[in-house]
């Protein structure tokens, strides 16, 4: 997810009720008067990403929230915890020892909001049309493993996998596998549009101007079968352009609830709020950002150059300076708190060094000063981006070894479409899990068809570690393969983490559902979302 801003697996336990409003209702409340949820990010339409709503190619937090509220899939995150229950299937699983065969049995009666019946080859069609399109910018490659798909009836799916693979149901309770009506989605090109056919909890409705949506409404699916009991019976979405437009509109009562774009000052400013009417809740965060290299480029291509940087750069300074401790220094591809994290930068990088990386550069030949533009997208990630890289542009350019200029790029799509393309030399970019296990930290970023769309490649990480820690059911038993890739990205450093983010969720106090607002991968889940009375 790009992706994808999360709650740790390890610490699944502080997700137990801490916050709720006085009182308790279902329903939406004030006479169906819907939950708003504010969001300082945009869902748009361009020409090279035409489909920002298809599950073909969403591939970010803001519309996997969209899609996890109105698409189903046969499994799905639970309200707290990381092991995968039934969610358009009745039942799922293994049907052989070496995890090779999955079999799904759907509930009866499934409909799609339009009406249609939903059956096993609607599944079949949805899978198959997922990686038929094959969308360079899409979650495809998280169904990669998958050799074919079969619906012997309308209620049994057959998944056949090339390699055993322990983490599949996980992957199934994705958006990357989102069953969509196959009367209405295209077999071969995208959905265009912002139109949403499915059979969630909530259909949509959304209002748009210049091809980004700036309302979403969520209405409450009277035909909804699955195992979620939505509180509301709407629940409405607006899009901001920044947070402190955003934060106005929760402390002036025009939405009730925010968690996506809060800068650290705003997160600070709540947490010592005097506004009784409005409470902040603290969750951990799987979160990460990260600089993501073209390898191919011939200014990083020696990783001599890489490894330089990953010894300048001081991730302290920038979690003090620019996010006032909001986030935590991050030391590896896979956070804290996931099973099998190790800090393997700092313990081959140590402290920031700037003697340490001259001789690196020394020894490899490489002449200095190192030359490059660092890129960023503007607002995608939240308005201490900007401050952020330019404290990594001083931090690199002071050292004397590198000359860095830094451009910022307006439009999440443009910026991701550029990017696989090889246009950026380095780039910034944030990770969300697609599901809590260090697979997904580690995976998405090696092999053809990569997250990034990297020339990067790594024998032992692709042949060896991903295959021998996907056949192993006991993810505790995986820790010791996902250390030796984490050194292995140490080493060749393709990506450099930077710092690993926490959750925060404010909202007005009659809100209520709060405390279970976000899953274990930080999806919003909007069917917890209720009113109860204000203190």
């Amino acid at each position: 997810m790009n992706r994808k801003t999360l709650v740790l697996p390890a610490l699944a336990g502080l997700l137990a009720p801490a916050l709720a409003a006085c009182g308790g209702a279902d329903g939406a409340g004030d006479g169906g008067k819907p939950i708003v949820v504010g969001v300082a990010s945009q869902i748009e339409a361009t020409k090279a990403a035409p489909a920002p709503l298809d599950p073909a190619q969403a591939y970010d937090v803001d519309a996997w929230n969209v899609l996890r509220n109105t698409l189903q899939t046969l499994m799905r995150l639970p309200r707290s915890g990381t092991a995968p229950v039934p969610e358009a299937a009745e039942s799922c699983s293994f049907r052989d020892t070496q995890n090779e065969q999955y079999r799904c049995t759907l509930r009866s009666g499934l409909k799609f909001s339009n009406g249609h019946a939903l059956t096993a080859q609607d599944v079949k069609f949805s899978i198959d049309r997922m990686r038929g399109i094959n969308n360079a910018n899409g979650p495809v490659s998280l169904l990669s493993g998958i050799d074919k798909v079969e619906a012997p009836s309308d209620s049994e799916v057959v998944f056949h996998l090339k390699k055993p693979d322990a983490t599949f149901p996980q992957k199934l309770a994705t958006p990357a596998a989102a069953i969509v009506d196959s009367e209405v989605y295209p077999k071969t090109r995208l959905y265009t549009g912002f139109d949403v056919v499915g059979s969630g909890p909530y259909t949509l409705k959304t209002e748009r101007s210049n091809g980004r949506i700036t309302k979403a409404l969520f209405t409450r699916n009277p035909g909804y079968k699955g195992g979620e009991k939505p509180k509301s019976d709407k629940v409405e979405m607006r899009f901001f352009d920044d947070s402190t437009d955003m934060e106005k509109a929760l402390r002036t009562g025009g939405i009730d609830l925010m968690n996506r774009g809060l800068s650290p000052t705003q997160v600070k400013g709540l947490e010592n709020s005097r506004d009784s009417h409005i409470v902040l809740q603290e969750m951990p965060g799987q979160e990460i950002r990260y600089l993501a290299f073209n390898t191919k480029d011939p200014a990083v291509s020696d990783k001599a150059v890489r490894q330089a940087m990953a010894q300048l750069i001081n991730r302290s300074q920038l979690v003090r300076d620019v996010y006032s401790y909001t986030g935590d220094p991050l030391y590896s591809i896979v956070p804290t708190g996931l099973t099998g994290h190790i800090n393997s930068f700092f313990t081959k990088y140590g402290n920031p060094s700037a003697s340490a990386a001259r001789k690196t550069l020394q020894q490899a030949h490489i002449h200095t000063p190192v030359k490059f533009t660092l890129t960023y997208t503007t607002g995608h990630y939240g308005s201490s981006t900007v401050q952020e890289f330019r404290t990594l542009q001083r931090q690199l350019n002071q050292s004397k070894l590198f000359d860095v200029d830094i451009k910022g790029i307006d439009g999440w799509q443009q910026f991701r479409t550029d990017s696989t393309a090889g246009k950026y030399t380095a780039y910034g970019m944030g990770w969300f899990p697609d599901f809590p296990d260090a697979d997904n930290y580690v995976a998405p970023f090696v092999g053809k068809g990569n997250f990034l769309n990297s020339a990067y490649r790594s024998t032992k990480i692709e042949s060896q570690v991903i295959p021998e820690t996907r056949q192993q059911t006991d993810r505790n038993a995986a820790a010791a393969g996902f250390k030796q890739a984490q050194d292995t990205f140490a080493d060749d450093v393709p990506l450099l983490p930077l710092w690993q983010g926490k959750q925060y969720v404010a909202a007005r106090d009659d809100v209520t559902g709060v405390e279970w607002a976000l899953n274990s991968s930080s999806s919003l889940q909007m069917w917890e979302l209720g009113r109860g009375v204000a203190d």
